[in-house]
């Protein structure tokens, strides 16, 4: 394996800035399992495509160009507000943009099959003592390698069966996913984020904002500010206060009313500074008006992962990062975030975005363990990802469906080595896993 622990070392040092093993908190962090390997290392998967050490089959490989997700994964999708924090409707959809740009939708479709199969895995491992998590499982029955088949094959129903549905014309691309019935495995996250949203019972509590912002304050003493939780926050210098301040708020919708540091945040981009602003009327007048304060992050972006491989694909790739982003986002979302934007600011790219305040992610545990899991949860769940991800590929030309047309025409033989290709190359990540645990434990 020199050769394979080269490239790793090389990819990873480029992305990351230090060489595996330098107790970089995301590198250990990417020790944990294969799946968390999976989601740290994205410009791996991306060399390995362009060195053709895994490959799309052709069909999928000649449809036609599509805004992808870029880091397509299990939990990169879940249940949030439209138009950021200021919507009235929860919907299920791809929630994370961060490297998205113009590139082909198979690679989407061929990472997050890799990711069922490794979350699947990860629960597999976790119960078994081979991996040890962050945070230990609550459950104590998770899917089979059967139930992982089945979730494959479903992934790539729902997928197709959306694409067939544009062509048809019996839906139009403001379709989206929400009101999942109460037996369905996205039930339960779905009433989490309906009553985390404004006006919600759980919006004082369990928001976005209720956890990270003190709202028992007496506002007529002082305005809210975020909570004092060392792990996740770190209060800034006046200095630096000022200066963010002044250049960030032309680009929210009301005033800030206090700035920290975001720490440790994510997997792949856990190492990238980021702020979050706390935006609201000032003064508040009343008890009320919290509902109208919402967190904006404002995070240094770096290219798309695909693109230091595949750099030539469209020239849309050519924008500065930040604001490839936000073309992606606004193209591929049906109603995207009111606030988002991006800014040049200190000679680097920024993102602007608005944090949702009735977020409800998905974890590995939270659809790979558990009875309604064992039940068909876990297809359930994939084939659901499938229709969101096909309705967000597809939006991004909303001209034609050209796109939509070559999904559909797309061979048999075609899907079955997609999946043959999810499944030989998770086998990849989890020998790249066993390197750098290695190289982690040592180091």
């Amino acid at each position: 394996m020199p050769d394979r622990v080269e490239e790793l070392n090389q990819v990873m040092t480029r992305v990351d800035g230090v060489q595996p093993g330098s107790g970089l908190e995301k590198h250990r962090k990417m020790a944990v399992s294969p799946f968390v390997m999976l989601r740290g290392a994205s410009s791996v998967f991306y060399r390995d495509l362009a060195h053709s050490k895994v490959e799309l089959p052709h069909g999928i490989n000649q449809w036609p160009q599509a805004m992808i997700m870029g880091d397509c994964h299990i939990s990169n999708f879940g249940f949030f507000s439209e138009e950021g924090s200021h919507g009235e409707e929860v919907i299920f959809a791809p929630n994370d943009f961060d490297d998205a740009c113009v590139g082909f939708a198979g690679w989407d479709l061929l990472r997050f099959g890799v990711s069922l199969i490794l979350a699947a895995d990860h629960c597999q491992g976790v119960l078994a003592g081979r991996y040890v998590p962050l945070e230990p499982l609550s459950k104590s029955k998770v899917v089979d390698d059967a139930a992982v088949q089945n979730a494959l094959l479903l992934f790539i129903h729902g997928y197709r069966s959306a694409c067939e549905k544009l062509v048809e014309k019996t839906w139009d691309y403001s379709h989206v996913l929400n009101g999942v019935d109460n037996e369905h495995i996205l039930f339960k996250p779905e009433q989490k984020a309906i009553k985390r949203m404004d006006l919600g019972e759980d919006f004082l509590i369990k928001s976005s904002l209720a956890k990270a912002v003190d709202l028992s304050v007496d506002l007529n003493e002082q305005s809210p500010r975020f909570r004092d939780i060392s792990d996740r926050f770190s209060r800034i210098e006046c200095a630096e206060y000022r200066e963010l301040e002044k250049a960030f708020a032309p680009y929210v919708d009301d005033s800030i009313l206090d700035i920290v540091v975001r720490l440790g945040a994510g997997t792949g981009s856990v190492n990238m500074t980021r702020y979050y602003l706390l935006v609201g009327p000032n003064p508040l007048l009343s008890k009320a008006e919290i509902s109208l304060c919402h967190i904006v992050e404002v995070k240094k972006q770096r290219a798309a992962a695909p693109l230091y491989e595949f750099h030539d694909l469209s020239p849309i790739n050519q924008l500065n990062p930040a604001h490839l982003t936000v073309n992606c986002q606004r193209r591929m979302q049906r109603n995207p975030d009111l606030v988002l934007d991006d800014v040049m600011w200190k000679k680097a790219p920024w993102l602007v975005r608005s944090r949702h305040h009735a977020r409800v992610g998905i974890d590995p545990e939270d659809i790979a363990c558990g009875k309604r899991a064992e039940k068909g949860g876990f297809a359930d769940y994939a084939e659901a990802c499938g229709v969101v991800l096909a309705l967000a590929h597809a939006r991004s030309d909303r001209r034609s469906n050209q796109f939509e047309k070559a999904v559909v025409e797309t061979s048999s033989e075609a899907w079955d080595g997609l999946i043959q290709s999810q499944r030989d190359y998770a086998k990849q990540v989890t020998s790249d896993w066993e390197w750098l645990r290695s190289v982690e434990a040592h180091g």
